[in-house]
């Protein structure tokens, strides 16, 4: 058994960027960042907001690297519902810097998540998804923060402790 799991994780998927595995999980923004089912082209873990309306919980996120990484943008997903302007009901993040024409091959994982942990933690009503809530953000902004509370009470992780 040992040695069919070697031989899966081996020769097929050599891991294309350890130290960028290692930079996001020592990040303090995010938790448990992890390659996903042994594949080291998708990871996983959570967002750890540091402003309302979304700093009570913390969201499962997955990052998705393409055959072609760097010179293609990963893809990054929300997995946890949130209610938020620049992301689609089906997790998909509004993010200029991982945009066709705009990725630069050195923006390495770690600027990506930075990006979106910015993203939630400044809700911007230009870089939207969803225009509704867009909408709400800038006419109704007590509401919107409202919903976005309950929602996130709804749907966010637990936080994780702190690291010692």
């Amino acid at each position: 058994m040992e040695g069919s799991l070697g031989t899966h994780l081996g020769p097929q998927l050599p891991h294309p960027f350890p130290q960028e595995l290692e930079e996001a999980r020592s990040w303090k923004g995010a938790r448990d960042v992890q390659p996903l089912d042994g594949n080291v082209r998708r990871w996983g873990g959570l967002l750890l907001p540091n402003n309302p309306p979304y700093n009570t919980g913390a969201f499962r996120f997955e990052l998705t690297f393409s055959p072609h990484h760097p010179m293609e943008p990963p893809c990054l997903t929300l997995r946890t519902p949130i209610y938020h302007p620049s992301v689609d009901l089906e997790g998909r993040v509004c993010q200029p810097l991982t945009a066709p024409g705009r990725w630069q091959p050195t923006t390495r994982a770690i600027q990506v998540l930075q990006d979106l942990l910015l993203q939630l933690d400044s809700p911007d009503p230009r870089r939207l998804l969803r225009p509704d809530v867009a909408r709400e953000l800038q006419e109704r902004p007590e509401a919107f923060r409202r919903r976005a509370e309950q929602h996130a009470r709804l749907h966010a992780e637990p936080r994780p402790e702190p690291h010692a």
